[in-house]
């Protein structure tokens, strides 16, 4: 995955996990209530998201994932499923397998993301 900081990832995630729940207009607002932030904060990363070429946004307001910021927020919302799937697997609330797979989702080296999918993907054939 590229290297981004974990506050880009967050915000390219939500705005595809807006996307995926059929939220195609996807505004500050939006993400604000997502996130729990203000439309202020959320106003400040959106513009450094778009000087750093990950999303556009129009003249009516409305978010759109670039193709580099699409890249990294499938890569990360993957992550995030996968590590949360594999603590629920293990018996874990979904809720908090979730929000601890947020948390990890970051920091977690390739290689052991790697070697986890591989586990993952052996468990299922068994």
């Amino acid at each position: 995955m590229e290297k981004t900081n974990e506050s880009i990832e967050d915000y390219l995630e939500r705005i595809l996990m807006l996307n995926e729940k059929g939220n195609n207009n996807v505004h500050a607002i939006h993400i604000a209530v997502m996130m729990g932030y203000s439309k202020a904060s959320v106003s400040i990363a959106l513009k450094k998201l778009e000087s750093l070429g990950y999303i556009t946004i129009n003249e009516h307001h409305v978010i759109t994932l670039t193709e580099a910021g699409k890249k990294i927020a499938v890569e990360t919302y993957e992550r995030h499923r996968t590590i949360g799937n594999f603590f629920t697997s293990l018996g874990v609330d979904p809720e908090i397998a979730y929000k601890d797979a947020c948390k990890i989702e970051h920091d977690l080296s390739t290689e052991t993301y790697q070697a986890l999918k591989i586990f993952l993907q052996k468990m299922k054939a068994i």
